[in-house]
């Protein structure tokens, strides 16, 4: 007989986040491959092209009372509930009203979940994407549970038992190692604060980091939400509060969704390993610290996030958070500046008159009254300060990385749209996800109905679904900055007990991307005469249609692959051209520019001065050149 216990609180054995395994699921029946049991999945999202064979739910291929969906915990399991959601597809509505639930420890004699001296008999859903959680009077230790709708939304003939599900349940100690084959989720070795941080335990963590490492961090806000909440960023570089002169800036921004909230969690792990591992003296951190200005945004949207925390891990569903409180999402709510190329592209014959880098933003865009979030205005302004060179956007509810561009030039569906720079682009995905312990398993599970292990878990992101102005595009268009998105999980709010595996899972590959930030090359341009730098100096790059310019002080990035390019460098001097070559090393070629002014300004420059001139003076190029005396 099954053990009764008090119902405590038990994590979900990971149906979501694909803990469970495919072969752990059964079911009485299914309609077909794509409605299988391995799709009774919580949150598991459905195809949107007709004829995808892969659909959101598991669905039963008869319909009666006889139906279920069975999970093997694979050991003894303290079962305390289940959580469920109605099948997610764009073609039919199905939702089970009421179910129940058996346990079994052999798979062979069931037990049913009783309340008092009856069967008990749980509330479903009343729509599909709402997921509702069901928690017994009392626990039960079992290895199988079943889960049989009673009833079910059944629109005449046309209604299916469909569901998705989670259950929750504490895995009993094993002191006899009876099931070796069941192995705990991992944990960390790194002493870091694994759970789920609400906005003031965020402010709070980010003032001990600080306080732990005053000498290499700084906290600073960007701005504030609709809401009022600001956008905090911690800042680690040896030299805090200020751009050092040959030395890149680099960002990590998460939570633009709010209810995607591994990257906060992530960000806020990273904040402390980094001061950790300088103050051990790890020469990796420290060299990164000393040689990278490092910027860290754990939460863009904080209203969101507040609106899918209250409902917690499970019960956010795959929507609640993800827009901001006036419901605008971030990641479609910068200036479409590809259009604006494209068209110029379109209306211009002079390849040469065209600008290539820098797109101005569009005066519809920067008027008060258009629709542009308050935290979308913060983040371009923090652009529009910082000379970043490599900036990462963390989001999740898939495992990939994607690359500009990520908008369709004829608006289609999903077209490879790539980018001048699409080469280097490959590179930065694949150092992200090569390095990341989940995707880089060749034998892990798509997420939802998409299989990314074909493409090496990268992918153009226009390739992948068209999203019009997207954070990537205008970074990448409007500034210096090359960004990919990260999806790190196919949960997009894990449980907290899964935060140190997704710290194991992240953190090599959090640290290789910011080294990319040091790949290519980097230089100062300065006017000949004075020694001065020369700011907004255009840096060219032959074959390569993208253009870059140099900061305040001269100093520039230009991120490439390994080889030998041909580089320009112009400001109002004359041109400068020079050969420089990219290594595999982990550090950028030095490549700087002397420009000399033109000379009719040097001229004008020297009698405002002032100055004589020699009669014979501009002769004197042309002697030089003819060899004459």
């Amino acid at each position: 007989p099954a053990e009764r216990r008090p119902v405590g609180e038990c994590p979900p054995l990971g149906l979501e986040s694909l803990r469970v395994k495919d072969a752990q699921l059964r079911a009485s029946s299914y309609k077909r491959r794509g409605l299988g049991p391995h799709r009774g999945r919580l949150n598991i999202q459905s195809g949107v092209e007709d004829g995808d064979i892969y659909d959101g739910a598991w669905c039963a291929r008869h319909r009666d009372k006889k139906q279920w969906l069975q999970v093997d915990a694979l050991r003894p399991t303290r079962f305390t509930g289940v959580i469920l959601q109605g099948r997610n597809s764009i073609w039919s509505w199905d939702v089970v009203h009421t179910f129940k639930v058996q346990f079994s420890n052999d798979s062979l004699a069931w037990e049913p979940c009783m309340n008092g001296t009856e069967e008990a008999v749980f509330a479903g859903n009343q729509d599909p994407e709402t997921p509702v959680l069901s928690l017994f009077n009392s626990s039960t230790v079992a290895r199988y549970i079943r889960i049989n709708p009673q009833t079910w939304y059944q629109n005449g003939t046309r209604g299916d038992i469909c569901l998705r599900a989670e259950v929750l349940g504490c895995t009993l100690p094993d002191p006899n190692n009876l099931y070796p084959w069941q192995t705990e989720p991992p944990g960390s070795r790194d002493k870091l604060d694994f759970r789920h941080h609400n906005y003031k335990e965020m402010r709070k963590l980010m003032k001990a980091v600080h306080q732990s490492c005053p000498d290499i961090t700084r906290i600073y806000s960007i701005g504030k939400s609709f809401k009022g909440l600001k956008l905090y960023v911690l800042e680690i570089s040896d030299n805090p509060g200020k751009h050092e002169l040959g030395e890149p800036e680099f960002r990590y921004v998460a939570g633009m969704h709010g209810n995607e909230v591994l990257g906060r969690e992530l960000l806020l792990n990273l904040m402390q390993y980094l001061c950790q591992e300088y103050k051990r003296g790890d020469q990796r951190i420290v060299h990164l610290v000393k040689e990278t200005r490092i910027h860290l945004l754990p939460s863009l949207n904080p209203d969101g996030y507040e609106m899918a925390s209250k409902k917690g891990s499970e019960l956010a569903g795959w929507a609640l958070g993800r827009y901001t409180y006036e419901g605008i999402d971030l990641n479609h709510n910068f200036a479409d500046l590809n259009s604006v190329m494209w068209t110029a592209m379109e209306l211009e014959t002079d390849r040469s008159r065209l600008i290539n880098h820098y797109f101005p933003i569009p005066e519809l865009y920067t008027s008060e009254d258009a629709f542009v979030a308050p935290e979308t205005r913060a983040v371009i302004r923090w652009m529009q300060k910082i000379p970043f060179v490599l900036s990462a956007n963390l989001h999740g509810g898939e495992l990939v990385v994607t690359y500009p561009y990520d908008m369709t030039r004829d608006w289609a569906p999903r077209e490879h749209t790539p980018t001048p720079d699409d080469s280097f682009f490959r590179w930065l995905a694949t150092a992200y996800a090569s390095t990341n312990q989940v995707m880089s398993n060749p034998n892990r599970r798509p997420c939802h109905n998409v299989d990314f292990l074909r493409h090496n878990n990268i992918i153009n992101g226009a390739d992948w679904h068209n999203v019009p102005g997207s954070m990537n595009d205008f970074s990448y268009l409007h500034t210096n900055c090359f960004e990919v998105t990260v999806e790190l999980s196919c949960d997009k709010f894990p449980h907290a007990s899964e935060l140190p595996a997704e710290w194991e899972n992240n953190r090599e590959s959090l640290l290789v991307y910011m080294e990319q930030v040091h790949r290519g090359i980097k230089g100062v341009v300065r006017d000949k005469d004075t020694g001065g730098g020369i700011a907004g100096a255009v840096i060219q790059v032959d074959d390569i249609d993208h253009h870059i310019r140099s900061a305040a002080g001269g100093d520039f990035w230009r991120l490439l692959n390994p080889g030998e390019y041909r580089v320009t460098a112009a400001a109002g001097y004359s041109p400068s051209s020079r050969t420089c070559r990219v290594l595999y090393d982990h550090y950028p070629t030095i490549c700087d520019f002397r420009l000399a002014k033109v000379p009719k300004r040097r001229r004008t420059q020297r009698l405002k001065k002032g100055e004589k001139l020699r009669v014979n003076a501009p002769l004197r190029p042309r002697r030089f050149r003819t060899g004459r005396q």
